[in-house]
């Protein structure tokens, strides 16, 4: 049965930039009622002006019990249908290297937030009759990529409990859904790191194509879905033979390396 988009309420996490943005723009679209969160007032005031339909704004940092305390506030008001955790951020460089405090800013972000998020609304989706939630990953949770060891933690995470949430309520009236995109032309991406995709050969999509599979996949009913090739076929390889994945992206170390240096330069400008 095809979604009706005019009958659904979608919370959208992350909805100041990127992907978030370019996924309240299509839902609102499609005729949804949402609901923008995200911690950037101004972008997420100027996105609700530019969007047709009615929809609210719920301005709040998630990684905080006082601003998750907030979303779920609001979502007792609005009844959401639909959760989609697309907020994230990204942190690359030497591990060794890497400071704790922006692990666990990251891990914050990316994994907590969603997981908490998703349990404190679960109840609400319940009672819709029909709810959805879908967990934006990434590539990078399925391939174990040099200099992204917290970012790939965080993602293949969030796989692991998205698919242990669809084995769990395979019965229930609440659906999960695990998006990955690939390399994506978002702000989470330094220009060292686009210029590292490009010497890599790395394609990047545009948040409006992520948007679109999304709506794709919710369409389809795919429980997974992974966008372009050849990455998601790496990420099939990775689980049968992933030492194939490691001589592949082995050799690929010196470039990668290569461009630390200049993402090093650029947090510290």
């Amino acid at each position: 049965m095809a979604i009706q988009w005019q009958n659904q309420v979608c919370l959208i996490t992350g909805a100041s930039g990127g992907i978030g943005e370019a996924i309240a723009r299509k839902l609102a679209g499609l005729g949804a009622s949402l609901i923008l969160t995200g911690r950037n007032a101004d972008k997420l005031t100027a996105l609700l002006e530019s969007l047709p339909g009615r929809h609210t704004i719920a301005c709040a940092d998630i990684t905080t019990q006082e601003g998750l305390d907030k979303v779920v506030a609001v979502c007792h008001e609005r009844q959401p249908t639909m959760l989609v955790n697309s907020a994230g951020i990204s942190e690359i460089g030497d591990f060794k290297n890497m400071p704790m405090a922006r692990i666990e800013t990251l891990l914050a972000t990316n994994l907590t937030a969603p997981i908490a998020l998703t349990q404190r609304l679960l109840p609400i989706l319940q009672r819709a009759g029909k709810g959805y939630v879908v967990n934006v990953g990434s590539t990078f949770g399925s391939i174990g990529f040099p200099c992204h060891a917290a970012y790939c933690a965080s993602k293949f995470a969030l796989r692991g409990f998205t698919e242990s949430l669809i084995r769990e309520y395979a019965n229930s009236p609440v659906n999960f859904y695990y998006l990955a995109p690939r390399a994506t032309k978002t702000a989470i991406n330094s220009d060292a790191v686009v210029s590292m995709n490009q010497a890599l050969g790395n394609q990047m999509d545009s948040p409006e194509l992520v948007a679109d599979a999304l709506v794709a996949q919710l369409e389809a009913n795919k429980s997974r879905w992974f966008i372009g090739f050849p990455e998601k076929l790496f990420a099939r390889i990775n689980g049968v033979l992933p030492e194939i994945v490691d001589r592949a992206l082995i050799k690929k170390l010196p470039t990668i390396k290569r461009f630390l240096t200049s993402v090093t330069k650029e947090k510290l400008s």
